[in-house]
């Protein structure tokens, strides 16, 4: 449960970090980048079934 919950907002903060938005254009795709390594840690843990 808490893995679905934290794999659903780790999500949400992808797209909200995506150059594309208004709001973080300027940023480039570091953010994006870096959430998705976060992304696929935690996709990651959940097949192994650590969290």
């Amino acid at each position: 449960m808490l893995g679905t919950i934290l794999l659903i907002v780790l999500i949400l903060l992808l797209i909200g970090a995506f150059p594309a938005w208004p709001h973080s254009r300027s940023w480039g795709y570091g953010p994006t980048g870096g959430l998705g390594v976060v992304l696929i840690v935690v996709i990651v843990l959940l097949v192994v079934g650590v969290i």
